[in-house]
């Protein structure tokens, strides 16, 4: 229930302030509320040192203004005044509750920034996904580029390994065949010395032999000549 208001005299609203001797009030801390338009308060209730004004907007209060009122008569305000400091601290309270709340959100728009939240997820997942699939295939083709490569090295180096051993088997054989010829060309120069050798030999033992037979011919003839001198020698009487 909005609480019944009072309008202040020109005088009183060119002062700004009205003195209250509430012993309610007067412990409490000075605070100025900077006024506004005659037209937006149609009643104002003043504190010693502070200057409050009631609005004349509709709204929900955040306490029981009725008990508030009454106690404020019971502590000796006016009803008036009672209302204006109502009014007041209403605002006060409002004002408070709106910097509170500025930097807050609504369910609803928490919602909605959920559910954006939600989509642009929902869109980083597809393009991630999408951006996986992409590198994914370039990883494949470019794993198949490189295998195609090496196994292009691999057949260039067995076909290198292949030419290699046929050349060495090639240089072997014509190796074997060179030392082949060298030893047969040995072989046969043995045999040749071998044969000469066995010449000398065979010429040797000739001439030994012949030797041979010459110097039993000369001792025959030897022999045969003293023996033949002997036997012509005349013997002696005694």
């Amino acid at each position: 229930m909005r609480p019944k208001t009072s309008i202040l005299s020109p005088l009183q609203l060119q002062a700004g302030q009205t003195r209250l001797s509430s012993p309610l009030l007067q412990h409490r801390p000075t605070q100025t509320i900077q006024a506004r338009p005659h037209s937006q308060y149609p009643s104002y209730s003043i504190h010693p040192r502070r200057l409050v004004h009631v609005s004349s907007r509709q709204q929900d209060y955040h306490f029981d203004s009725h008990h508030f009122v009454q106690r404020l008569e019971r502590e000796g305000l006016t009803r008036a005044q009672s209302e204006g400091i109502m009014a007041a601290i209403a605002d006060v309270i409002d004002e408070s509750i709106r910097n509170l709340t500025q930097n807050m959100v609504s369910k609803t728009q928490q919602e909605k920034f959920h559910y954006t939240q939600k989509v642009d997820f929902a869109q980083l997942k597809s393009e991630m996904q999408l951006v996986e699939k992409n590198d994914l295939a370039l990883m494949k083709a470019e794993n198949d580029r490189l295998m195609a490569e090496v196994d292009k090295l691999k057949q260039r180096l067995r076909e290198e390994i292949t030419r290699s051993q046929a050349g060495f088997r090639l240089d072997l054989n014509l190796e074997k065949g060179r030392i082949r010829d060298e030893t047969a060309l040995q072989e046969i120069k043995i045999r040749e010395v071998d044969t000469r050798i066995e010449t000398e030999i065979s010429g040797l033992r000739t001439a030994i032999e012949t030797s041979k037979v010459g110097s039993v011919r000369s001792c025959l003839s030897s022999v045969c000549h003293h023996s033949f001198s002997f036997s012509n020698r005349p013997c002696s009487t005694l």
